[in-house]
Formats: structure tokens, C-alpha cells, sequence
């Protein structure tokens, strides 16, 4: 079934969605939450998750695309779920190391004054990732927002991990040099 047809089943509010939903996009979901979380049953808990958010989420939303939101729920979701088992231990995983290689250049996040700029940074960030070359873009997203090791990564697009690394690394620099020109560093 297609999107479009699946968003009218939530629509409709037939149990039929959530099963479409399920056979569709399952293993994309779990693959995004078992990227960030080391536990197969919290990431399998978090697409459980998923499918109750679109539940209640549509109507009144109508996603234009239907894998990318559920793909960010399932990403909110697993980072929130993450957060909570960092909090009672420290965490491990691609999330941790994913975070922290980020950390050296936009900082740990916190502070009132970087929630207050959130469209700001938005905004630039937006602009920055249109502005690599669409490998770059491909791999750093894939780092850092599916939560990807390294050398998946490098297997996937054919290169060495060490050029992946260092690809990596280069972005991350030019984004903290985006960054501290835009004034939000």
C-alpha cells in the first residue's frame, strides 16, 4: 500500500493503519532506534512507541512524507528513551559516541539562550547540509542523525573507514566554523 493510501487509513482510524504501517516501515523504525539504543527491547519498545505516536498524530497532521515522520518519532523517541538510561548509567552505543563527536563542536546543548535561537540554528543547519556535496551530506546525516557506525557507513558508500572518519571529522569542523560564524558558538 502506498503512503498516501496508508494516511487515509489513519484518517479513517482503522486498526488497518498501524498494521500497514508496521509491514511498511518496521524495520526502518527498528533500525533507527537499534542505532541509538544497545538494548533490542528498548528499541523494539520505542517502535511500539511509533506506531501509538502516528496514532494520535494523524489526524489532525498529514505528513507529506510518511517514512520520514515516522523516522523522526522513532529517532525523538529512542534519543529520549536513551537519555533516560543515561541518566540512571552512563550509556554506550552508537548514540554515545555519535553525541559526543558532535559535542566538540556545537557544545553539549545546554543553556537557555541555544532554546531561544532554536530556529536560528535550524535554519543554519538547514542551509549548511544544503550546501555540502551530496556524499557528505549523505554520510554526516547518516552519523548523526540515523546514528550509523562508522564503518557501516564506509561499507555502504564504498570507502575506507578511515575516509569516513575523516569526512566525518572535516564536516564537523566546517559546521563549527558555520557555527561560530553565525554567532550561536
Amino acid at each position: 500500500m502506498d503512503d498516501m493510501g496508508i494516511i487515509e487509513l489513519y484518517w479513517e482510524r482503522s486498526d488497518q493503519a498501524i498494521a500497514e504501517t508496521a509491514d511498511k516501515y518496521g524495520s526502518y523504525c527498528r533500525s533507527i532506534a537499534s542505532a541509538i539504543l544497545p538494548s533490542r527491547e528498548d528499541a523494539e519498545e520505542c517502535v511500539n512507541d511509533t506506531w501509538l505516536r502516528a496514532w494520535n498524530a494523524i489526524p489532525p497532521q498529514r505528513p507529506e512524507r510518511l517514512q520520514t515522520f515516522l523516522g523522526k518519532i522513532t529517532r525523538n523517541l529512542a534519543l529520549n528513551r536513551w537519555e533516560k538510561n543515561r541518566a540512571q548509567k552512563r550509556g554506550t552505543g552508537q548514540a554515545f559516541l555519535a553525541l559526543e563527536e558532535l559535542a566538540e563542536c556545537i557544545g553539549d546543548g545546554s543553556g537557555e539562550e541555544r532554546m531561544a535561537d532554536e530556529l536560528h540554528l535550524r535554519d543554519v543547519l538547514n542551509r549548511f547540509l544544503a550546501g555540502l556535496p551530496v556524499r557528505t551530506r549523505k554520510i554526516f546525516v547518516r552519523r548523526y542523525w540515523y546514528m550509523s557506525p562508522v564503518k557501516e557507513i564506509a561499507a555502504e558508500y564504498g570507502i575506507s573507514e578511515s575516509k569516513a572518519a575523516v569526512t566525518l571529522f572535516r564536516t564537523r569542523n566546517q559546521l563549527k566554523a558555520v557555527l561560530e560564524k553565525e554567532g550561536i558558538l
